[in-house]
């Protein structure tokens, strides 16, 4: 059954599910209804029996995604009202992502920061243009992931690049991502759809029983990151009410440096 979502595209052709933010004019960054049409798009693509792999795109050449989008951040409402232990459910979003039973593929054009680069980080496999760049910017903006966006990317990358990333919020070029093990492959900008096209096709040889059973097993050896993730999002609810992180937001949308430490006592 099709369905008219307003933040992302959805397609489904050739063996593939394509899920497709779609929001170019804000480089991808994420609202509530986005999230909602995300969920609701992913547990479509889990029972789309033709496909072995779903793939997660941004919209335009610039932006894969750059997280949650500051000039709403989390009062807007969205489709069904708040929701989510922040009033966004990002929680379930990246529960969605992780709990897919296809394969997924994130291909990254262009900017992966803050919540995007997440996106990529739970994602199966990440194929990224020469373009594309990678990075936190949380504590630069009063916000953190405590669980996915952490713990588990030190297990992606280990403790110490893991911590430099979000220590520092410094962006990372393709080849510093592959290198560091957060990319599998990174090609010419030009050669970009044409080789997720290739290990789509790959993917979609094999038994899809025994993709589903190989991904379960991988996530079992981290699914402890999803207790973390929820106590953490219940720290960071807290969190967003401060001043502290509220100072985040405004310095971004007024393009000013943060003055965090006034308000440390």
């Amino acid at each position: 059954m099709s369905k008219d979502y307003k933040d992302i595209l959805y397609d489904v052709a050739n063996g593939v599910v394509r899920i497709t933010i779609n929001r170019p004019e804000v480089y991808n960054a994420f609202r509530n209804q986005t999230l909602e049409e995300l969920i609701d798009a992913l547990r479509r693509a889990d029972e789309e029996r033709s496909a072995n792999v779903m793939v997660l795109a941004g919209a335009g050449d610039k932006a894969f995604c750059t997280g949650g989008d500051q000039k709403v951040h989390y009062n807007e409402s969205g489709l069904y009202g708040p929701r989510g232990t922040v009033g966004m459910p990002i929680e379930e979003m990246h529960a969605a992502l992780r709990d897919l039973r296809k394969v997924s593929i994130a291909k990254v054009q262009g900017f992966a920061i803050g919540g995007g680069n997440v996106f990529a980080t739970v994602c199966d496999l990440t194929i990224a243009s020469e373009k594309a760049q990678f990075g936190q910017v949380g504590p630069k903006v009063g916000s953190v992931d405590p669980g996915w966006g952490t713990a588990y990317l030190s297990r992606v990358l280990g403790e110490k690049k893991a911590r430099e990333i979000w220590f520092l919020c410094r962006r990372y070029s393709a080849a510093e991502a592959e290198k560091m093990g957060l990319v599998n492959k990174v090609v010419p900008h030009d050669q970009l759809d044409a080789e997720v096209d290739k290990w789509c096709d790959e993917i979609n040889q094999l038994s899809p029983t025994a993709l589903t059973i190989a991904k379960r097993s991988f996530n079992a050896d981290t699914e402890h990151i999803r207790g973390i993730g929820f106590l953490g999002i219940q720290t960071v609810k807290h969190y967003y009410q401060s001043d502290e992180s509220k100072e985040g937001v405004a310095a971004f949308n007024e393009r000013r440096k943060p003055d965090f430490k006034k308000f440390v006592t």
